[in-house]
């Protein structure tokens, strides 16, 4: 079993930074690939961005690339989402979630472990 607590989110304008953090709890944190997904009002949730395992393989969704940064410390079993150049359009909840599996996917389905979310808004 994983436990995902995320924090880091808030009110931001537009142009500017925020990071996330994501904590897990479990002995195997190093060996999960870890998914930033985001779910606005109406909306399906969203592939942010993930970061494998060994080596830290990363991937991002063509919305995020180039603006937001997945990163990962497995001795304090903590991955983390920097977030720069924040548009309106960022605006959602955003979850981590955890996967048992070196394999880099965007479905959320694939899933299994998941945070209760943090709230970011971008104002215009």
């Amino acid at each position: 079993q994983v436990q995902l607590v995320e924090s880091g989110g808030g009110l931001v304008q537009a142009g500017g930074s925020l990071r996330l953090s994501c904590a897990a709890s479990g002995r195997t944190f190093s060996r999960y690939t870890m998914g930033w997904f985001r779910q606005a009002p109406g909306t399906e949730r969203e592939f942010v961005a993930a970061i494998s395992w060994i080596p830290s393989v990363t991937t991002y969704s063509d919305s995020v690339k180039g603006r937001f940064t997945a990163s990962r410390d497995n001795a304090k079993n903590t991955v983390y989402l920097q977030m720069n150049s924040l548009k309106p359009e960022d605006t959602a909840v955003y979850y981590c979630a955890a996967r048992d599996s070196a394999m880099l996917l965007t479905n959320p389905q694939y899933y299994a472990y998941w945070g209760q979310g943090t709230q970011v808004t971008v104002s215009s």
